[in-house]
């Protein structure tokens, strides 16, 4: 097991990512604003989309006049064969309409479904590349619910949420504009509501955001529990807590719930308060411009056109009230995907790194001392020379070190002080991807992907032949049990391997480490939780591993630290002692010790 968490990697950024923003400091406004720049890349899309939406508005404008102009000289002057023409004109402009309204929309979903491509893009290379720490503090739940939900609320946000807000926008100037020139006095009286209609909107989205945040954040948690409990249903059932659980979850659940219905309790009401306000407008409409038509001051078809305009306003209205929540929610789903992106990657490649030569197995620490954040203390002045070809067995108690070392190798995490040297090159000095290349990691908690056994044995060399994939799990003693199966090597092992044992699982990894034929091997030589003929196997296949390879084990095992070439007793963050285990059997109180207490009893079990 590891003694502490595993950091960072590079980061590897993409051209259409903007810049970041200081998310402690930024406001709505900001965010969304970042959040638009990623339609620059589909910009053509979007110009396009919003082209046809000003046509669209333009014979939105016009249909009300070519009604007013119908009314006035082909139903009141009962003209018959002008209106025929007149409604079949009106019914080629609604075609027309209609047509040029299918390409804006799916003009404006390919530029936001292209967004939200990237996004997720985005959000997958940076997770990829952030640290382990930052892995170890965030809960995979929070994870999918940034990528999934609320990268789509970014896609609504850059599509027909905005297209929407602008279609109203200029539909709410023309029709001013239109009713001003027909009755100066009406349209005044009609649009006197919409600054009313402004400050609601306004103040609905204003309460909606901190809402709508919390929302998301609680359906994360939900999220995180429910994935957590599927991941470790075997442990739930095996340990009889399944009631418990279902209180923790209805417990989450109902925090959800509580929250939920206070946004819909906020839309109940400001939804059809932005109605009503719409609504407002019409009823003045009917009363005064029917009493401006009995006096002759309005005509007949100039009513139904301000009738028409104020139909034509209702839609639009009434989505804002459903477009307003959704730039809150926008900006909040803004803020916690550019949480992650923004993420500081503490390991990174340096400006003069340069690959790592064909190591030959040389590695030197050179007074190495570590701390989580430069206050917990884990190693101090680790010293010592691993000669090509040697197995260092690492020893102590729990905390005391040892996966630290071995973490510290690939640079999963830096040290804070001393160097590390492979071959004399400094490793903060080379490139983390040359370094990893070269480092071959088995641990005891092995993690395979839910694909076939020959991709996971592939996975470090995912061009190998399948002769060299049979032949690494030959020396890995896997082939046989892989053949045993239906499938064969395309044997589909499930989620994290589930369907294969933990000696199954251990051997697959020992052969993917094979193939991958790295220079270094880091291993967990534990096999506690194996069978005594698994393990054998196990032995057998580490043994094949480790030839010829400088090879850095967490001992655990008696076997393992007598064919060790160097032993590293580690106490409390320092080496205690160090040699040979005939060496240190004479020399060091401690190995002395750990050996009566640990190792002897396996001597005596295997006797």
């Amino acid at each position: 097991m590891l003694d502490c968490p595993m950091l960072g990697s590079t980061m590897t950024t993409t051209n259409n990512v903007p810049p970041p923003v200081s998310l402690r400091q930024a406001n709505a406004g900001t965010l969304l604003w970042r959040a638009y720049k990623y339609l620059r890349p589909y910009r053509r899309y979007a110009l396009a989309a919003y082209l046809l939406m000003l046509i669209i508005n333009l014979f939105a404008l016009i249909t009300p006049q070519l009604v007013r102009w119908i009314v006035n000289n082909g139903i009141r002057e009962q003209d018959m064969s002008l209106l025929s023409w007149s409604i079949a004109g009106l019914l080629g402009l609604t075609v027309i309409r209609s047509a040029l309204t299918f390409w804006e929309h799916r003009w404006v979903e390919m530029a936001s479904q292209n967004v939200a491509y990237d996004l997720r893009n985005a959000i997958h290379d940076k997770l990829a590349e952030l640290s382990f720490s930052y892995h170890d503090r965030t809960e995979t739940g929070q994870l999918l619910s940034r990528a999934v939900q609320d990268v789509e609320r970014i896609r609504f946000l850059t599509g027909r949420a905005t297209l929407r807000l602008v279609e109203g926008t200029v539909l709410l100037l023309g029709t001013a504009v239109f009713l001003l020139m027909m009755n100066p006095r009406l349209a005044l009286l009609t649009l006197a509501t919409i600054p009313l209609l402004a400050h609601r909107a306004f103040q609905f989205g204003r309460h909606f955001r901190p809402l709508s945040a919390a929302i998301q954040q609680q359906l994360a948690v939900l999220t995180t529990r429910l994935e957590q409990n599927l991941r470790g249903a075997r442990i739930v059932k095996a340990f009889a807590q399944e009631d418990a659980e279902i209180k923790r979850f209805d417990s989450d659940n109902d925090d959800w719930f509580t929250l939920s219905a206070k946004s819909a309790q906020l839309q109940a009401f400001n939804v059809p308060a932005i109605d009503f306000i719409a609504n407002l407008a019409t009823v003045v409409i009917i009363w005064y411009g029917g009493y401006l038509v009995i006096n002759g001051q309005l005509t007949l078809g100039e009513l139904v056109a301000f009738t028409t305009y104020l139909g034509q306003l209702v839609g639009p209205v009434r989505r804002l009230g459903m477009i307003v929540p959704a730039l809150a929610m926008a900006a909040a789903s803004a803020e916690r995907i550019f949480e992650i992106l923004d993420a500081s990657v503490e390991v990174t490649d340096a400006a003069d790194a340069i690959p790592l030569p064909p190591a030959q197995g040389l590695v030197q620490f050179e007074d190495v001392s570590f701390a989580y954040f430069g206050r917990h203390w884990v190693l101090k002045h680790i010293h010592f020379t691993a000669q090509p070809g040697q197995i260092i067995a690492l020893l102590g108690a729990t905390g005391s070190g040892k996966s630290t070392i071995t973490n510290l190798l690939p640079r999963f995490y830096d040290a804070t002080n001393g160097r590390i040297t492979i071959d004399g090159h400094d490793i903060k000095h080379v490139t983390i991807n040359s370094l990893r290349d070269q480092i071959g990691i088995v641990l005891q908690e092995t993690t395979l992907f839910a694909d076939t056994i020959r991709a996971n044995i592939a996975f470090g060399r995912p061009g190998a032949s399948d002769t060299d994939i049979i032949a690494a799990a030959q020396a890995a003693q896997a082939h046989d049990f892989i053949m045993n199966m239906a499938e064969g090597y395309d044997t589909y092992v499930g989620e994290r391997g589930v369907t294969l044992s933990g000696g199954q699982r251990q051997r697959v990894a020992i052969a993917r480490a094979l193939l991958k034929d790295p220079r270094i091997l880091i291993l967990d030589d534990a096999t506690s939780s194996v069978d005594t003929d698994t393990e054998h196997l196990i032995q057998l296949a580490l043994q094949r591993l480790m030839q010829g390879r400088t090879s850095f084990v967490i001992a655990q095992r008696l076997s393992t630290v007598r064919q060790a070439d160097l032993i590293l007793v580690l106490e409390k963050g320092r080496i205690a002692a160090s040699g040979t285990h005939e060496e240190l059997l004479r020399t060091s109180e401690l190995y002395a010790l750990i050996y009566q207490q640990q190792l002897r009893p396996q001597e005596e079990q295997s006797s």
